[in-house]
């Protein structure tokens, strides 16, 4: 591969001008661009290629020691890393969150990446500081909805703040109960806050024994780190189970009061709009009741379905969202902006003060500086990418793409209700579902014994993960597994194939695709032809 040569010159070049002239940089960047637009028209995986053989581009773990061309570099991305890539724009990738973006998003990438901004400090981020405030005041008044005089005083006010950008949904979680921890935990006369005193000190001050964060067992991951994180630890993750798939309020308020009667203090619940594996709607309006009567915090993780407030026609499935304290949104899931742009956003402007900082040197008190209020330091300009898309799409721009993601699910369940061989395990809400395969001889599975449900369904698991394997390895498609526990069959836990129906490019043919390759590899399954029997038959053979 050609090197370059080593000295000062070259790696001033570097930063300057390209190592070519404007044309021959052109050349390569079209190339580049060329070679993506190919890549993102193929499969979800463009060749089977093992992790392992993949691995093996990628084992030193010595620096170069010369450099070597921008050029001749690029062309190793596109050979090691571009060609091996997963094609998260692809419409027949529907198993995860992650999905096709916009065209416009490359180069306003390219004059955010050229900018270089920095949004911890006004000194490096002068006409980005107020774009970013002005953003999450749009996310702001999307939830809450409050005039124009309280966005006059309160948008740019250097004392408040109306949210915290993040680089995604984990840290806008962490970020609104830190929060919540530290006004909770708050000075009083003799003590001088969590933040300063430490948590033993809290909990003395307080007389409490334990602080704990409640949700649904259909709560995000990141809420266990962010018990960790605020130091009230991993056992007082309070996970009610949820059959329904949802935080019902009489548990919650139930367990709320047997918590709090032990000598413990309950930071917040955390109502879920939107949860990750089947996309439902916990009740917002009889939780926020629920934490208001308990006397802790309301945090609302809609990190997916907050776009849906875009919607005139589904707003009202995320009806109470207006009533919560926090609430998390990720512009990178159903606002189509590239990873990194999670927003915590707080209904009481103050609420960010429980967590100001200052420094000499940068985060001067009386600033606006956005470093002050966040728990990330250094930032790039990511708000922009958001307020772009805002006046790119519009609302009614987006409103289009979330009625369409929620009713393309709603028209593939009854594709999976209609086929004889699937069974729908969860309804949309929003634009996830869940469903597996199920032989059309077991259709009266749900009215036989526990014991033979049970044992059936264990095979039926095996079967699902097998055929989610072989489907993800072809590279024609991707859905993605869980696992959940199901009202109809007992709440046992089942395996599942979970579906996000989010990308525009996926069609009604798309998804009949998807089913027939399923079908057409349970076809030569073991278990699939022992099930596809008469259940009088299974039966002699279980009993």
């Amino acid at each position: 591969m050609a090197k370059a040569e080593v000295s000062l010159e070259h790696l001033f070049r570097v930063f300057t001008k390209p190592e070519h002239d404007d044309s021959t940089l052109a050349k390569i960047e079209r190339h580049l661009s060329d070679n993506v637009s190919d890549f993102l028209s193929q499969h979800v995986v463009t060749k089977k290629t093992s992790l392992e053989e993949i691995e093996k581009d990628f084992s030193s773990a010595i620096v170069p020691d010369s450099p070597e061309f921008v050029s001749s570099h690029a062309e190793s991305l596109l050979d090691k890393l571009v060609a091996h890539s997963v094609n998260t724009y692809s419409p027949t990738f529907i198993g995860h969150m992650t999905s096709a973006l916009p065209y416009f998003h490359l180069p306003l990438s390219k004059l955010m990446v050229g900018l270089n901004q920095n949004l911890v400090k006004i000194e490096t981020s002068k006409a980005f500081t107020p774009l970013e405030r002005q953003t999450l005041g749009m996310l702001h008044n999307l939830i809450y909805k409050q005039n124009d005089e309280f966005y006059a005083e309160y948008l740019h006010s250097a004392e408040h703040s109306l949210g915290a950008f993040c680089s995604g949904g984990t840290i806008a979680n962490i970020t609104a109960l830190w929060v919540a921890r530290n006004l909770a935990l708050g000075p009083q006369r003799g003590f001088s806050g969590v933040n300063k005193a430490g948590l033993a000190a809290a909990y003395r001050h307080y007389d409490i024994q334990n602080m704990g964060l409640m949700s649904s067992r259909r709560g995000h991951y990141s809420l266990g780190k962010t018990v960790d994180v605020l130091g009230i630890g991993r056992d007082n993750m309070l996970c009610i189970d949820s059959p329904r798939q949802i935080l019902e309020p009489e548990k919650a308020l139930a367990y709320g009061k047997a918590y709090q009667q032990d000598g413990n203090k309950l930071l917040a619940i955390v109502g879920i709009a939107g949860t990750t594996e089947t996309g439902h709607v916990d009740p917002l309006c009889e939780l926020a009741d629920v934490a208001k009567e308990l006397g802790c915090w309301f945090h609302v993780d809609a990190a997916w379905g907050g776009a849906t407030l875009f919607s005139d026609r589904y707003r009202h499935k995320l009806k109470g969202i207006e009533k919560a304290d926090s609430v998390t949104i990720d512009a990178h899931k159903q606002m189509y902006v590239p990873m990194g742009a999670g927003m915590a956003i707080f209904k009481d402007p103050k609420a960010s003060n429980a967590v100001r900082h200052h420094a000499q040197y940068i985060l001067r008190e009386g600033s606006k500086d956005l470093g002050a209020t966040t728990l990330e330091g250094s930032r790039n300009g990511m708000a922009m990418m958001v307020y772009s898309s805002f006046h790119i799409f519009g609302r009614r721009g987006y409103e289009l793409l979330v009625d369409r993601a929620i009713e393309h699910a709603q028209t593939f369940a009854q594709m999976i209700t209609q086929h004889p061989d699937f069974e729908l395990m969860t309804s949309p809400v929003l634009s996830l579902l869940t469903y597996r395969l199920r032989p059309s001889a077991l259709k009266a599975l749900s009215e036989c014994s526990s014991a033979y449900q049970q044992h059936i369904n264990g095979q039926l698991d095996e079967l699902t993960v097998s055929i989610q394997k072989q489907q993800r390895e072809a590279g024609k498609s991707f859905v993605s597994r869980t696992r959940i526990e199901i009202e109809a069959y007992n709440n046992q836990p089942i395996t599942v194939f979970r579906v996000v129906l989010a990308n525009p490019l996926t069609t009604e043919q798309n998804l009949e695709a998807i089913l027939a390759e399923q079908v057409e590899l349970a076809a030569n399954n073991p278990i699939w032809l022992t099930l596809s029997q008469t259940p009088e038959t299974l039966h002699v053979k279980t009993a």
